[in-house]
């Protein structure tokens, strides 16, 4: 479901994303799940922010159709990504960058004005031709696709546990 934030939100939300990570990190990390993860929920998302404006749900619905089990795999890896990553507010911190995702590539719509069916719609017949979901993926790190931000999509930080013996060592140490 698309939701839309007011653009000083939408601004707030980039810029803390931005805090998240950077492009030079995720680049020399390579290729992770968690990179191809968030290409394919772009690529995703640009399509049904396509499909919304431009009048192409059928065409919409093929692409899930067709690679519905990517889809629900790669759904799968954000969703671990986002706990390993934040823990208890995985989900309000997923569907922060769900949301995030459609109203940045929407307002990129606005953007563009009349033109930007045009330019969009030809995505639908480039995913048709796809052959599988391993030219999906390739596909979806190919595209210039509008992200809110730039997040860390090497594998998602271990979530460290303080262990009892740890958290008595540290306050027998502020005490002395």
């Amino acid at each position: 479901m698309f939701v839309a934030l007011p653009r000083l939100a939408v601004a707030a939300l980039f810029t803390a994303g931005i805090a998240c990570g950077s492009a030079a990190s995720a680049a020399s990390c390579g290729r992770t799940s968690a990179h191809e993860a968030f290409d394919v929920q772009g690529l995703k998302s640009e399509l049904m922010v396509t499909a919304l404006s431009c009048n192409a749900q059928e065409r919409y619905n093929s692409f899930v159709a067709k690679f519905r089990t990517r889809l629900l795999s790669e759904e799968d890896r954000l969703n671990t990504y986002f706990r390993a990553t934040y823990g208890k507010s995985a989900q309000r911190e997923h569907d922060d960058y769900i949301t995030q995702l459609a109203n940045v590539q929407s307002e990129r719509g606005l953007q563009a004005g009349t033109i930007f069916c045009s330019q969009r719609m030809a995505m639908f017949d480039e995913v048709a031709a796809l052959n599988d979901e391993h030219d999906l993926s390739n596909y979806a790190e190919a595209k210039d696709i509008v992200q809110p931000a730039t997040f860390e999509t090497c594998e998602a930080p271990a979530v460290e546990r303080a262990t009892s013996n740890s958290r008595r060592r540290a306050r027998s140490t502020r005490k002395a």
